[in-house]
């Protein structure tokens, strides 16, 4: 039998209290988060609108931890090179925020960040083949995206394996992320269907946050 694979837990600041965002950056990196994952909506591409580049731009002195910046934004290329200006190490971009894919990821690397793409839950896998030479990291979205505290989509864990099985036939070293309403209760399956890397935002911030992420990097040894 594999060993379980402890994943990277990326907390998303969604969820935190925006009032004390520096504070809640910090307190993730002293819990033990492996990224801080950065949700920005354009109130455009979803149906809600957060973090500008100045906000990320204030918050990175806060920690050494990479920025995971996930821009669901649309039109996305004008934004690359702010949200890479104010700190981003990665950035992850979805297939229906710009009429040229291969370009926005080629853009994302020219400018020294990692890129990423992200699949909602209709979004087909079929393109990733067409640019996984270009990513460093796949996100399957197991929520709609737009909001926190939804409900794990489960056939969400098909995806995570065909999205696995891409990458390994690819030979890519690409991470595999998984990003909504992700628990110590679904951790499990998501790893053992391929993920490497888990976001969570309202589990991570109920209660005490490094017993949370414990229990998140815990959980594939339990599954």
């Amino acid at each position: 039998m594999a060993m379980a694979v402890t994943p990277l837990i990326c907390p998303s600041i969604l969820a935190s209290d925006f009032a004390r965002l520096g504070e809640e950056v910090r307190a993730l990196e002293a819990a033990g988060a492996d990224w801080i994952h950065v949700d920005v909506m354009d109130g455009h591409f979803v149906p809600n609108i957060t973090l500008g580049p100045d906000i990320v731009k204030a918050i990175r002195p806060h920690t050494s931890l990479p920025f995971d910046v996930h821009l669901m934004v649309a039109p996305v290329d004008p934004w690359l090179e702010a949200y890479r200006d104010a700190g981003a190490d990665l950035l992850t971009v979805h297939p229906e925020s710009g009429p040229h894919l291969h370009r926005t990821l080629g853009r994302i690397r020219q400018l020294g960040a990692k890129a990423g793409v992200v699949f909602n839950p209709a979004t087909p896998l079929s393109i990733l083949e067409e640019v996984v030479d270009l990513v460093d990291l796949v996100l399957i979205m197991s929520v709609n995206p737009g909001f926190g505290g939804q409900k794990f989509i489960d056939s969400s864990l098909r995806k995570i394996a065909g999205a696995r099985a891409i990458l390994d036939r690819a030979g890519s070293a690409a991470h595999l992320q998984v990003d909504g309403g992700v628990t110590s209760a679904n951790a499990g399956a998501c790893v053992a269907a391929g993920a490497d890397a888990l976001v969570a935002g309202s589990f991570v911030f109920k209660g005490d946050y490094a017993t949370n992420i414990a229990a998140l990097k815990a959980a594939p040894a339990a599954a």
